[in-house]
């Protein structure tokens, strides 16, 4: 169970040695979201990331929902399976020190504004970074403008995000982010 005091602010990771990147399952209708994903891809941006990543030295880790595995899902990683999707997120919170959002439908979306609202509550501290290909996330960006000015999200708090235009400009991010200081100070360890 979680305590709800008040606390410090989740410190900031230094140093960002572990990515999670939330991404479509397909490749969209543009050819502009595989190349921003990585320069190609067949299998979706999730393939093109994890392809990337591999062909350049990376390590990529792919964590499914044993649902979606039993169903087919092919990997061309190492794999981790869960007992299903809230599992899931929290596995790759745990094992990432940032987050990238690529566009995506609903899962993309679903787990996008969960790190966000984690964020929010003080769960973590660590960059969210929004790949903005094609002006992808203009309808989001709005959507939070119009939160902030109806007073439903605190205007600092509409910082807890970074969009980036290009991928050129996300590791910069990453390296200069810092989380909204205006972020519930909320103590989320367990108490026995």
């Amino acid at each position: 169970m979680a305590i709800l005091t008040q606390t410090s602010s989740v410190p900031v990771t230094e140093e960002i040695k572990s990515v999670c990147v939330f991404c479509g399952s397909g490749n969209g209708a543009d050819p502009a979201y595989a190349l921003e994903a990585y320069g190609g891809g067949s299998v979706g941006l999730m393939g093109a990331v994890a392809r990337g990543t591999l062909e350049n030295g990376g390590k990529a880790i792919g964590i499914v929902p044993e649902p979606l595995f039993k169903h087919g899902s092919e990997q061309i990683c190492e794999t981790v399976v869960v007992p299903d999707m809230h599992t899931r997120k929290k596995r790759m919170s745990d094992e990432s020190n940032a987050f990238i959002v690529l566009p995506g439908g609903f899962g993309t979306m679903e787990e996008m504004l969960e790190m966000i609202t984690w964020s929010q509550l003080n769960v973590h501290s660590k960059p969210i970074v929004l790949l903005n290909t094609k002006d992808y996330y203009k309808p989001f960006v709005n959507w939070i403008q119009l939160s902030v000015k109806e007073q439903f999200i605190q205007p600092r708090n509409a910082d807890i995000f970074v969009l980036c235009e290009s991928a050129k400009d996300i590791l910069n991010t990453l390296q200069t982010y810092e989380a909204p200081d205006s972020r519930y100070s909320l103590d989320w360890t367990e108490r026995v």
